[in-house]
């Protein structure tokens, strides 16, 4: 072998440890972080294990785009959809219904559950607001927005895209399993982490058709996904603290989620001209998200 060769292999060989090594650390991390919450906080622990499936479905998610570059726009406009529906029956089924059914056992009565939802549902959606406006970040498709974005690395602008769009279902796995309703936090985790078997790919395609490598778009992919665990535990705790917070807890969510679904999600699958393909991801993934409330539930 050449000179030329070795010192092209090697860097890839670099890359390769390094990334097993991170992975190897995160790994260790999240299981002694659910142990120690196993110990202490069983429904932490619970909202932990649902947001690190949810991660591990948007990692393998980017896997295909090893063996394939591009995936067609209207299957990703399809998966776009998809996802939406999930979401949005998530935030009806999972988290606005038990929202309003946990205020009324509080004392609330119809009026007063349903306004205190109300309010979370528009605090969720203003929080996510005050994020958009604040975060710089990069849409896939529709280009830079936020304070000074013309100043960062457009990965980093990605990065804080992605962000925003995967707290919100981290929230709401937290806020679901601190309802101490496992089944319910598990039909919800189950439904997030199958959209974001799609979601995953569709990021890794995006990101190489804005001319990344291919090795970075998979990593990428699957570190977005780790923004999941995080938000689940964080939801968790904070609701945790107080029974009163769980019906704010659940709106927060439902609004945050809603906020991405409209803003992010949707547009995206209609900028292309494939409005009926969107559609048609956006009611199966209603359907199948509301199966699984259903049936878990």
């Amino acid at each position: 072998m050449n000179t030329f060769s070795r010192h092209r292999i090697r860097p890839a060989a670099t890359s390769v440890s390094v990334w097993t090594l991170a992975v190897l650390v995160a790994c260790l991390g999240l299981h002694q972080a659910w142990v120690y919450f196993d110990a202490n906080a069983p429904h932490v622990a619970d909202a932990l294990l649902g947001g690190m499936v949810a991660a591990g479905a948007t990692a393998a998610g980017t896997l295909p785009i090893l063996f394939a570059r591009t995936i067609p726009q209207k299957m990703q406009d399809s998966m776009f959809g998809f996802g939406a529906g999930v979401m949005l029956a998530a935030s009806a089924f999972s988290l606005v219904a038990p929202g309003i059914a946990a205020a009324e056992s509080q004392g609330a009565g119809p009026w007063g559950a349903g306004l205190t939802v109300g309010a979370a549902i528009l605090l969720g959606a203003a929080a996510l607001l005050l994020m958009d406006r604040l975060l710089p970040h990069e849409h896939f498709i529709k280009g830079r927005e936020g304070i000074e974005a013309h100043r960062l690395r457009r990965a980093w602008l990605f990065v804080f895209a992605i962000t925003l769009h995967n707290l919100p279902e981290g929230l709401a796995i937290g806020v679901g399993y601190a309802g101490n309703d496992p089944l319910r936090g598990t039909a919800l985790a189950t439904g997030i982490a199958i959209q974001d078997i799609p979601e995953g790919l569709v990021v890794a395609v995006a990101l190489i058709a804005a001319g990344y490598k291919r090795a970075f778009a998979v990593a990428l992919g699957m570190l977005s996904g780790l923004v999941e665990p995080v938000g689940a535990v964080l939801g968790a705790v904070v609701v945790g603290w107080s029974t009163a917070l769980l019906p704010w807890g659940l709106g927060f969510a439902a609004g945050a989620m809603l906020f991405v679904i409209s803003h992010e999600i949707i547009p995206e699958s209609h900028r292309k001209g494939h409005e009926v393909y969107a559609t048609c991801g956006l009611m199966l993934g209603f359907v199948l998200m509301m199966l699984l409330d259903t049936a878990l539930g």
